[in-house]
């Protein structure tokens, strides 16, 4: 049952990441405001993905370059690394963190290119950074202990993260999968039934 859990996670993410891509290459830039969060319920355990573009989450996409961008990209991290913060679930669910872990995949990223370097390192760096878009990602794994309890999501990300406006959401259950889009001015999924 879990293999074919993750299976049909892995075929639904592999093909909403070729539309993705395909949408990438035929439109030239991702969609600001808009992130992606994998949400995969199994027993007492749930899994979370979550990617969303530097922009939505600190404000730019460049590497951190001032104190006040580093400290930026450090308090994110730290607001990632909470997702019971983030995404609310009932009490009734008991749900505990188990594991987070949080990554920066380009521009955002602290890259460091001091004064001791020559120009055309400089020059390459910075060409880099301006075509690159940088993207927060993160992992969580939460047990819970009445999982039937869990009827539904509260998405106090868009409270947290002011320039975030949309999240699509896949949930996949032994029940199947479902596909929910939420808004700033639609914080909540239902999830009745899907356990």
């Amino acid at each position: 049952m879990r293999k074919a859990l993750w299976l049909l996670f892995g075929l639904g993410t592999a093909l909403q990441t070729g539309v993705a891509s395909a949408q990438h290459r035929e439109v030239g830039a991702h969609e600001h405001g808009r992130g992606t969060l994998n949400i995969a319920m199994e027993g007492t355990r749930v899994t979370m993905e979550l990617e969303v573009p530097g922009a939505d989450i600190v404000g730019f996409e460049h590497a951190a370059k001032t104190k006040k961008q580093k400290a930026a990209v450090e308090k994110a991290k730290t607001q990632l690394a909470a997702p019971l913060a983030l995404f609310v679930l009932p009490a009734a669910a008991a749900c505990k963190l188990g594991e987070a872990k949080v990554e920066i995949e380009g521009g955002a990223d602290d890259h460091d290119h001091g004064k001791g370097k020559d120009k055309s390192a400089k020059g390459a760096s910075k060409g880099h950074h301006e075509q690159g878009h940088s993207e927060f990602r993160a992992q969580y794994a939460l047990e819970c202990a009445s999982p039937a309890s869990l009827t539904a999501i509260e998405f106090a990300y868009f409270k947290t993260f002011a320039a975030a406006q949309k999240l699509e959401v896949n949930v996949i259950t032994s029940k199947g999968q479902t596909k929910f889009e939420v808004t700033r001015g639609k914080p909540r999924i239902d999830l009745a039934g899907m356990m």
